[in-house]
């Protein structure tokens, strides 16, 4: 490749991989932090409300040390959907919309692990494996039989070596650091699965949607896709990414296979090599083939599910209202731009359209109610109410239209049952039919002719509208009856 090729294709790659993006990112440590912890694990699909909570708090715990992160959990995920680093499906099996990393996000966190913590690629196991792996290449392509069959003799007689020495009792066992070494090269083969899943995905979902606009442009009854289609053939199983895919899947699904597979994993954590790794290798070890299996068992429901509403997409005859749908915009926009050479834009024409009166908004600018948000708090503080200033009282009396003769009344009936009766119990035998005005009225003629006590007592009345009220007053106390030349009504 010329040096301007390679410079090119680098800038066409600075401007439209999202790996490269994810680097160059104003917050691309907190992004490759957090997305790694919320979805860089077992977890790779998670529910949006679940993820947003959990991002919250890890921005929480970011800005507690000092990292200056202005947006909201969403806002955030808002922005790494639009780069291209989180991609947002509809899930089946929950309500809500779940987000998952895109393959250019998976490959840079990768790549900025590898930074992190570096693997050895200059290993005796990694030399081991080129070797042995080319060697297989140059036997199983060779077509000349006789040099085939001299390589599985001499590969025969090299395994009879082997035999005679073990029977002999000749043993070489791996030495624990080359052991652990090896079981390092194959997480690290592993850990490429998840964004080669996720390329095979976004291959299989630009297949499947250049197949439609295929059938929707191609001019004709048939044609090449719409004949295969009618005939039968799986297009995406028989694409570059799916027949490897599929290849890979029935390897995985092998009954025997995945036998042999689950016996070696229980048979390499059970040597004593293992207590050199870490839990965290071990971990993924143990969880190799079920991790492979679910994430490929949801690759292959999703080829199976393009092919099935691709199949339905042809046998229903809907590409053919959209080639109607897509003649007349062709057909309108090659109009607009031949009349764009004589009609400028902003002429007034005679054409008026019938709008709709429903106002067309984006679903973005609409504001949910959040009841949280309305939320009374975990802890309601009580305020001690405040001593009541009496000339206060008697200058609300007077300027209030206050029935203080009915409360003379209510004071002395209430001293013909009771010896004694405090404001309380006042308003126990007669309830106050002025509200809290009655109370004030009642504080009045306490404070002229009752005798205080210490202490304060609670009062309760009903407002005008019939609504409970409660409030707290001094203790005072009527033992005689009040004279009728208290009970007039103070002007308003």
């Amino acid at each position: 490749m010329s040096v301007l090729r390679a410079a090119l294709e680098a800038t066409r790659l600075q401007e439209s991989d999202t790996a490269w993006a994810m680097l160059r990112g104003r917050n691309a440590p907190v992004a490759i932090a957090i997305l790694d912890k919320q979805l860089g694990g077992e977890s790779r699909r998670v529910a949006a409300p679940v993820l947003f909570e959990r991002i919250g708090d890890d921005l929480e715990e970011l800005r507690s040390h000092g990292f200056d992160l202005p947006q909201t959990a969403q806002q955030y995920c808002a922005e790494w959907r639009s780069a291209g680093i989180l991609i947002r499906r509809a899930a089946e099996d929950v309500r809500e919309e779940t987000l998952e990393l895109s393959q250019g996000a998976l490959t840079a966190i990768r790549f900025a692990a590898q930074l992190s913590a570096p693997s050895a690629s200059v290993t005796e196991s990694r030399l081991a494996t080129v070797i042995e792996r080319l060697r297989t290449l140059a036997r199983d392509t060779d077509p000349d039989i006789s040099s085939r069959l001299r390589a599985l003799q001499d590969e025969r007689a090299r395994l009879d070596a082997q035999i005679e020495r073990v029977a002999a009792g000749d043993v070489d066992v791996l030495a624990p650091e080359h052991a652990a070494e090896r079981l390092r090269d194959i997480l690290a083969l592993v850990d490429e699965v998840p964004a080669d899943f996720a390329r095979v995905r976004s291959e299989l979902e630009g297949l499947n949607r250049d197949l439609r606009e295929r059938l929707t442009e191609q001019e004709g009854s048939r044609g090449a896709v719409l004949d295969d289609i009618f005939l039968g053939v799986d297009l995406l199983a028989s694409s570059d990414a799916g027949r490897s895919f599929a290849g890979f899947y029935a390897l995985l699904l092998d009954p025997e296979r995945g036998i042999e597979f689950e016996e070696s994993v229980q048979d390499v954590l059970g040597r004593d090599f293992m207590d050199t790794v870490t839990g965290q290798q071990a971990k993924s070890l143990r969880r190799i083939l079920p991790t492979l299996q679910d994430r490929s068992s949801e690759i292959h429901g999703v080829m199976t599910a393009f092919s099935r509403s691709l199949r339905r997409f042809v046998q229903s005859q809907e590409f053919l209202e959209d080639r109607v749908i897509n003649r007349e915009l062709r057909s309108a926009v090659r109009l607009a731009l031949d009349t764009s050479d004589t009609v400028k834009p902003y002429a007034k024409t005679a054409l008026t359209l019938n709008l709709s009166s429903v106002p067309l908004d984006s679903v973005s600018s609409l504001s949910l109610h959040n009841p949280g948000d309305f939320a009374a708090p975990d802890h309601v503080v009580a305020h001690a109410a405040e001593p009541v200033d009496i000339e206060q009282l008697r200058e609300l009396a007077r300027a209030s239209d206050i029935d203080m003769e009915e409360l003379r009344e209510s004071v002395n009936t209430a001293l013909v049952e009771l010896s004694a009766a405090t404001i309380s119990d006042v308003l126990a035998l007669r309830p106050a039919t002025q509200g809290v005005a009655s109370v004030v009225g009642l504080l009045v003629l306490a404070e002229e002719h009752a005798r205080p006590l210490e202490g304060r007592e609670e009062v309760i009345w009903e407002s005008s509208r019939g609504t409970a009220r409660r409030g707290s007053v001094g203790r005072y106390l009527f033992t005689d009856p009040i004279g009728a030349r208290q009970g007039r009504r103070p002007a308003s």
